[in-house]
């Protein structure tokens, strides 16, 4: 199954075309794409008596612009940081024995096109695998994680890295959570509808150069491990979203470091999930 965010409104992507959820339920299911993951169990049977799902070719909305993130309004934003060995030696750490674990704000949250005003600082790119709660989850098993797993989603976890790395303790939640720092999108797909969900490309690109590509079967630690990590100490909530951490490429890791400018465009993707473009607007005071 594929579901998206179009204007605002839940719209499941089939082989025939977009459905608007609330119409073709007759208001069974909400039109608001965050209420979805409330009634996840009960929406995918729905879903499935719709007809055959989108393939996972090009995705069939025409105006990318329209789509906001397929979860706008989490109640947490997780993120991982590390999960990848060849990131962690780009940045001189050592391979992590536990998730290293941050949050993230939701108002950084935004849809998968979109424009990014510049802060003040170094602005670093982290393409990213993105999962999303469907069911309540504590103390949840490995073996039992992916079954509170909605889908995966492309995200960018976007870095301003002078206030990160600042002051007397880092600040990553602040450092990484400007408006529009943290895109999603362009459409939620159920683990199942993936050709393989524990082994996808992603990467991305500014203005057409790679800069990051990897398979995420190279994460550290795997979606359902994560999941069962940070339920083994608080509560996930339906709707909860989880950044899964960047593969080795990010600016800060090169030499000379590289950061994003005005005018760039930055285009990250994950086979079978889909693609996100960002157009960076110059830094203001104002």
């Amino acid at each position: 199954m594929r579901i998206a965010n179009v204007g605002g409104r839940l719209t499941l992507l089939t082989a025939r075309g977009a459905i608007d959820a609330a119409t073709a339920s007759d208001g069974r299911f909400s039109s608001d794409p965050q209420a979805v993951y409330e009634v996840f169990d009960d929406f995918r049977q729905w879903a499935a008596r719709q007809g055959e799902p989108a393939s996972a070719g090009p995705d069939p909305m025409a105006d990318l612009t329209k789509l906001g993130s397929p979860a706008p309004a989490p109640r947490q934003v997780f993120a991982i940081g590390l999960n990848y060995r060849d990131h962690a030696a780009e940045g001189g750490f050592p391979t992590p024995e536990e998730p290293p674990v941050f949050t993230k704000f939701v108002s950084s949250l935004s849809g998968p096109v979109t424009e990014v005003p510049l802060p003040k600082g170094s602005v670093d790119w982290e393409v990213e695998l993105v999962a999303v709660i469907s069911r309540e989850a504590r103390k949840v098993t490995v073996a039992e994680a992916w079954d509170h797993v909605a889908g995966l989603t492309v995200g960018q976890d976007l870095s301003e890295r002078q206030m990160q790395l600042s002051g007397p303790a880092p600040q990553f939640g602040l450092a990484k959570s400007h408006p529009g720092f943290s895109p999603m999108g362009p459409v939620l797909v159920t683990p199942d509808a993936l050709p393989s969900r524990e082994d996808l490309e992603i990467g991305c690109s500014i203005n057409g150069e790679e800069v990051q590509k990897a398979r995420t079967s190279g994460m550290i630690f795997s979606v359902p491990e994560l999941v069962s990590f940070r339920s083994s100490v608080v509560t996930l909530y339906p709707g909860d979203v989880i950044f899964t951490g960047t593969p080795a490429g990010v600016g800060a890791g090169r030499k000379p470091q590289r950061y994003l400018d005005a005018g760039d465009e930055l285009h990250s993707w994950i086979d079978g999930i889909g693609e996100m473009k960002q157009r960076f607007l110059p830094h203001t005071t104002a």
